[in-house]
C-alpha cells in the first residue's frame, strides 16, 4: 500500500510544494511547482491565494502526510514574520482535511535527503533528482525544495518525525506549560 507525501517550503512570495508517493522503497513524483503572488498584492490576499491553491491540492492528491520547513530566522526578521504567516495558511488547511503535520529544520531535510546535514543546495537537488529517478532537476528550486521536505518526511517515517509545533511552543524545547 502506498503512502502520499506533500512537502511543503513556506513563503508568502513563493511556496514550493512536491507530492510523491513511497511504496515499499520506491518513490513516485505526483506533482511539483510553486505558488506565487505578486508583490503589489494586498498582504492578506496573497495569504488567501497560498490557502485557495494549497486546498486545491490537498484535494487532488489527498496527501496522508504533510510536511513543512521549519523557519530559519536569519536576519531579515519582516521577510520570516510574512514567511511564518504563509506556513500558517498551509497548516491550517491540511488541519482542516485532518491531515498530520511533521515539521523539519533545513539541516535535518539535507541530512535525510543526502546523509550529511550541512549539505549545499546543489547536493540536495542531484538527490532529489536521482532518488526520485527524474531526468532532470526539478524548478524552480523552491519546488524541488517542496519536494525534499516531502522526501525528508517519507525518509524519516512518521513515527521518528516531529509533530509540528512551531519549535518555539511547549513540548519541543522545554518543559510543557499551557499558558
Amino acid at each position: 500500500m502506498s503512502e502520499v507525501f506533500i512537502g511543503i517550503d513556506p513563503g508568502y512570495a513563493i511556496t514550493g510544494y512536491g507530492v510523491i508517493s513511497k511504496e515499499g522503497n520506491k518513490y513516485s513524483v505526483i506533482d511539483y511547482g510553486v505558488i506565487s503572488t505578486k508583490p503589489e498584492m494586498v498582504f492578506e490576499e496573497r495569504l488567501l491565494a497560498i490557502n485557495t491553491k494549497i486546498a486545491f491540492l490537498l484535494d487532488m492528491h489527498k496527501p496522508d502526510y504533510m510536511a513543512v520547513e521549519e523557519l530559519f530566522l536569519g536576519q531579515n526578521k519582516t521577510t520570516a514574520i510574512g514567511t511564518a504567516q504563509a506556513r500558517g495558511v498551509v497548516i491550517v488547511e491540511a488541519a482542516r482535511k485532518n491531515i498530520p503535520v511533521y515539521e523539519f529544520t533545513p539541516g535535518q531535510i539535507k541530512l535525510a535527503v543526502t546523509g550529511y546535514g550541512k549539505a549545499d543546495k546543489n547536493q540536495v537537488s542531484q538527490m532529489v533528482k536521482s532518488i526520485l529517478h527524474l531526468d532532470e532537476i526539478p524548478k524552480p528550486d523552491d519546488a524541488c525544495d517542496g519536494l525534499a521536505v516531502a522526501l525528508c518526511l517519507a525518509n524519516t517515517g512518521v513515527k521518528f518525525a516531529e509533530r509540528a509545533v512551531s519549535g518555539y511552543q511547549y513540548g519541543r524545547y522545554g518543559k510543557r506549560e499551557w499558558i
